[in-house]
């Protein structure tokens, strides 16, 4: 290679550092990222062999279902949506009229939660309940922000409350944030399935505005890349394979007495104030209690838009980071010490993927800093220089790595396609290296919380500024 900047001859201890240091990261990382590659492998396997049966043995004799061919409910009740709020001024009214507006008349009730020092949220969940007995403004008594379990056993104590007073208890409690756009069908699809099942989860479907040019919106297309997949084949395969379906916080329903079974070992409190990521906890503990969870994915109607949770997700650098480490520390770090490895081997499968993200985060690390050195590497070295051979064995490895990455972004094109368009699809190629850098930084801000958490901190609501569309989309 010739021009540019090189090293002299008696730099031989730098470049002897530099040539070894690549070569150990470039195998390291290939070493571990062949490993994930083969567990993404087994469970593309798995989803591919579960659609392939379905196709043939399922759809071949009956029909593909939507929401309006579910049975009807063997014993209709009260659905009630449980909606947590912090800060949320400046959405809360327009999802308020929006789901109300979404919903029509039926057998719901939408309960707020909200706090004594954020009177901005009180007065606009307050003039979207207005005349409307549907919706309840739950203010607690403690000034926010605690914890958004804290929120949530707030209004499951306020649901006690006027189920003692009205005589009737309610069928399940469906989970919402404040930025959501609730699908018209959920009332109904919770209303058949809950009964049957103790927690039905929807897909999430991240909002993408297309009116931004796709570069600034990269942040933002990552979450779309990463649920269109997750959403559409992880959770699949989770259910297909008997282990416990997480609840994602939003857009799930649990069954009413299925939470009482779990406050009557917690002191009255389903949701565990105890755990950063609450939401994707409970689906594991009703799981443990016996009961059957089930991830959802049908279409409204006949050959419409999946019943899904369509919202806003963070747009900037910083707040994605913050709600990255989050999600790692709760489920990755907390997760371990406070969930374990019980059950079967499915579910021990699947607690070791969710908890693998710190560990995924050093090796893209290593990968990017050995593909640097590499880059550096063929930049300094003088005319003539060897530098450490990979061997047949790393050459192997590094073309097997080479074919699940292909693999890899062939099924990442594929399901964000479907979801979004072949535009997106496209664009979704690049945002994977948007969404490892975001990854990599997450991963110090979960281990700094992971560990503050140990030594006796307290866990805060983390939470990042929504935005509510202008649009609603179809349904």
């Amino acid at each position: 290679m010739g021009g540019g900047f090189r090293l002299g001859m008696g730099a031989e201890p730098l470049l002897w550092l530099l040539d070894h240091g690549t070569h150990e990261l470039i195998l390291f990382a290939a070493a571990f990222i062949l490993i994930g590659g083969l567990d993404d492998l087994a469970i593309d396997l798995v989803w591919l062999a579960r659609s392939l049966w379905r196709r043939i043995a399922v759809y071949s004799i009956h029909r593909c279902a939507d929401a309006t061919t579910l049975p009807s409910p063997e014993a209709p009740g009260l659905i009630t949506f449980f909606v947590p709020a912090w800060r949320e001024a400046t959405v809360i009214g327009r999802m308020l009229a929006a789901t109300v507006a979404r919903l029509g008349p039926g057998d719901w009730r939408i309960y707020v939660g909200c706090y004594p020092n954020d009177p901005e949220t009180i007065d606009a969940a307050a003039a979207a309940a207005a005349g409307d007995p549907r919706i309840r403004v739950i203010v607690g008594s403690r000034p926010g922000p605690t914890t958004k379990a804290d929120n949530l056993n707030r209004l499951w104590a306020a649901l006690l409350r006027d189920e003692a007073a009205d005589g009737r208890r309610a069928k399940a409690v469906v989970l919402h944030d404040a930025e959501d756009v609730v699908h018209p069908a959920e009332g109904a699809l919770f209303d058949a399935l809950v009964g049957r099942f103790d927690l039905i989860q929807l897909p999430v479907l991240p909002l993408i505005d297309s009116d931004r040019p796709f570069w600034r919106r990269f942040v933002s297309g990552a979450y779309a890349d990463e649920f269109s997949e997750a959403h559409a084949k992880t959770l699949v395969v989770r259910e297909a394979l008997g282990a416990a379906v997480p609840a994602a916080g939003v857009g799930c329903a649990v069954a009413r007495d299925m939470l009482e079974r779990i406050a009557a070992r917690t002191g009255d409190r389903p949701f565990d104030d105890g755990s950063m990521t609450e939401d994707y906890e409970l689906g594991l503990r009703i799981a443990e209690q016996g009961g059957h969870g089930i991830f959802v994915r049908l279409p409204g109607r006949r050959g419409g838009a999946a019943v899904a949770v369509r919202a806003h997700f963070p747009n900037s650098w910083d707040a994605a980071i913050r709600q990255r480490s989050r999600w790692m520390a709760g489920i990755a770090l907390h997760g371990w010490d406070r969930m374990g490895w019980r059950g079967g081997l499915a579910e021990r499968w699947m607690r070791m993927r969710d908890r693998r993200a710190p560990l995924a985060a050093a090796v893209l690390f290593a990968a990017y800093a050995g593909m640097a050195g590499w880059l550096l590497l063929r930049l300094v070295a003088p005319p003539g220089y060897a530098p450490v051979p990979i061997g047949r064995a790393g050459t192997t490895m590094l073309a097997a790595t080479a074919a699940l990455l292909g693999w890899r972004m062939a099924f990442r094109f594929a399901f964000v396609a479907h979801a979004y368009g072949v535009r997106e699809g496209l664009y979704a190629l690049p945002r994977i290296i948007v969404a490892n850098v975001v990854t990599m930084l997450a991963a110090r801000r979960a281990l700094m919380r992971y560990l503050r958490r140990l030594r006796g901190g307290a866990i805060e609501w983390d939470k990042t500024d929504h935005v509510f569309p202008d649009r609603m989309p179809a349904a």
